[in-house]
């Protein structure tokens, strides 16, 4: 095993997963938190908001594929890991020009990710459960993404709002996962 990927078995993956989504559902819902009741006053604080969010989904992916047996053996989040990190700095860039081009670059980013999270729960799919939340919030996200490219060339000039309803329901997707791996584990530890 090389030092830095750590390799679990079915089981402590199977927790990893779980912690995993309670984890990101907590972030996403702390951040749509922010989001509305904090950004709007500060546009320091809202920039922030915009540059943390790409730059956390990044690192999770990192942490995930790390604890998933390495980026080698996780191409798809290893390639979302890349994606994350080069929307953090476009972010920071685009917070220079317009919050339209924010928007853009979170709904390309959005499109690239989800398909990467799709993919990556499909590889997933035989071994765990609640992977169908995972493919359905991918598919959402690249979706949503393509709605995001729209609003962005209109006229009215996007907020922080925008983005947050989109973590919103991302932070739906990744709770559903960890209730369902939770329950699952709860029946097979009854059935035993």
């Amino acid at each position: 095993m090389r030092s830095n990927e750590m390799v679990l078995n079915s089981a402590d993956q199977a927790q990893w997963l779980k912690q995993y989504y309670f984890v990101r559902a907590a972030f996403s819902t702390a951040w749509v938190i922010a989001a509305f009741a904090i950004a709007p006053s500060s546009a320091a604080i809202a920039a922030t908001l915009l540059v943390a969010y790409p730059a956390w989904d990044a690192a999770a992916n990192y942490l995930d594929a790390l604890r998933s047996g390495g980026l080698n053996q996780n191409p798809t989040q290893g390639l979302n890991v890349l994606v994350s990190l080069a929307t953090t700095i476009a972010v920071i860039v685009a917070l220079q020009v317009s919050m339209n081009w924010v928007l853009g670059i979170f709904g390309a980013w959005a499109i690239l990710s989800g398909l990467l999270q799709l993919g990556t729960a499909v590889r997933r799919w035989k071994r765990f459960g609640a992977q169908w939340v995972m493919v359905l919030s991918g598919g959402q996200s690249a979706l949503a993404g393509g709605f995001f490219v729209f609003q962005a060339t209109m006229p009215a000039v996007p907020s922080i709002a925008n983005v947050a309803g989109y973590a919103a329901v991302g932070a739906i997707y990744f709770l559903v996962s960890a209730v369902w791996l939770t329950v699952g584990s709860w029946r097979r530890s009854a059935a035993l």
